[in-house]
């Protein structure tokens, strides 16, 4: 392994690539990958997804993805098809008219002006 292939993988693992992928990428061994990430841990800085600015971990806490706001807004809006929400089909409960959610199947109403009135209904029983 050269020292271009470690500060490639080394670049690759800051931004949480992981084994298998980077042995794909460089056309090297999986086992050589993960010995020299092993020996070689990268530091407590992540880099954002969206600017590429370095982000200090917090330990024992969740990998941050983003350095602000704006940048996980930013990126979440150019990369729509990475969210792994489902599609449920549903029919409300106040009008009986189907309606789309999306990553709920709890909803039980269309809109808030269902809700509302199934509100207004129940607080005059």
């Amino acid at each position: 392994m050269t020292r271009d292939d470690t500060a490639k993988i080394t670049e690759l693992q800051n931004r949480g690539i992981g084994y298998k992928r980077i042995s794909s990428l460089m056309g090297l061994p999986v086992n050589a990958v993960k010995s020299y990430c092993r020996r070689h841990p990268v530091s407590k800085y992540g880099i954002c997804l969206q600017c590429g600015a370095q982000i200090r971990q917090t330990p024992h806490k969740r990998t941050k993805k983003f350095c602000s706001d704006a940048c996980r807004m930013a990126w979440w809006k150019a990369h729509p098809e990475q969210a792994k929400r489902q599609v449920y089909h549903l029919t409300c409960a106040w009008c009986g008219k189907p309606f789309v959610s999306v990553g709920s199947s709890n909803r039980q109403y269309c809109s808030r002006a269902c809700y509302a009135d199934a509100r207004r209904k129940e607080a005059r029983e």
